[in-house]
């Protein structure tokens, strides 16, 4: 069943906005629904909600429509933006 990411990222937003401080279980919760990550493993690497956000952003692309080359060119367009999240992943998986 594909994602409907505009859908996910809005209610994403609306989770931030809503929660503050209480967000960072709920947030785990939504991204470990969605890999293969466990909430305490979402809660650690991802601590702040913001890199949640730029996470969702990412796999987004990465889970999009569109060929690998567009995908590659929209990350490397916004590097800065993904590189931490970039290096926490590779960091876990590596």
């Amino acid at each position: 069943m594909p994602i409907n990411w505009e859908k996910f990222k809005s209610d994403l937003d609306q989770a931030i906005e809503e929660a503050g401080k209480r967000t960072d279980m709920k947030l785990a919760g939504r991204i470990s629904s969605i890999t293969r990550l466990t909430d305490d493993e979402v809660k650690k690497l991802f601590p702040d909600s913001g890199d949640v956000k730029k996470l969702v952003e990412l796999m987004a692309i990465v889970k999009g429509a569109g060929e690998r080359g567009q995908k590659i060119n929209h990350i490397v367009k916004n590097a800065q933006e993904f590189a931490g999240v970039i290096l926490t992943l590779l960091a876990k998986f590596a």
